[in-house]
C-alpha cells in the first residue's frame, strides 16, 4: 500500500508548491489536500493518511485545535505543524496540541520537510 499524506492549508498556491516538492522526492506518496478543518476530516476519513502537514491559520478552526481533534480520534497519524509563524509560543502550543514536528515555511524549514517525511515514512 502506498503511503499517504494530507496537506491542510488554505493557500492553494502553497499547497501546490508543497505537493510538487513532495511528489518529486517521494513518487510513491499519495498526496491529498484540504483547505480547512471540515475538508481535512473528510480526507482523513476517506484516505487515512500516515502524515499530515498542518498550517496554524485556517478558516474556521485553527490548526492547533484541529490537531487536538485529529489526535483524539486518530492518535497514530503523525502531524507536522507547517507554518509561517516560527515563534516559540507557537512551537510550544503545537507540541502541547499533539503535533510530533514543527517546521517553518521558510526555505530552511522547507529543506527539512523532505527529511521529516522520509523519517516518518521509514518508521511506517
Amino acid at each position: 500500500m502506498k503511503p499517504k499524506l494530507l496537506i491542510v492549508d488554505d493557500n492553494s498556491m502553497l499547497r501546490a508548491a508543497t505537493r510538487r516538492t513532495l511528489e518529486s522526492n517521494f513518487p510513491e506518496l499519495r498526496i491529498f489536500e484540504a483547505a480547512d478543518g471540515k475538508e481535512a476530516f473528510i480526507q482523513i476519513h476517506d484516505h487515512l493518511p500516515q502524515l499530515i502537514l498542518m498550517d496554524i491559520q485556517l478558516p474556521g478552526e485553527n490548526g492547533l485545535k484541529l490537531t487536538r481533534k485529529i489526535k483524539t480520534k486518530y492518535p497514530n497519524i503523525v502531524i507536522v505543524i507547517f507554518t509561517n509563524h516560527d515563534l516559540q509560543e507557537y512551537r510550544d502550543a503545537a507540541f502541547e496540541s499533539g503535533a510530533e514536528f514543527f517546521l517553518s515555511k521558510s526555505s530552511n524549514g522547507r529543506g527539512r520537510l523532505t527529511t521529516v517525511v522520509k523519517s516518518v515514512l521509514a518508521d511506517d
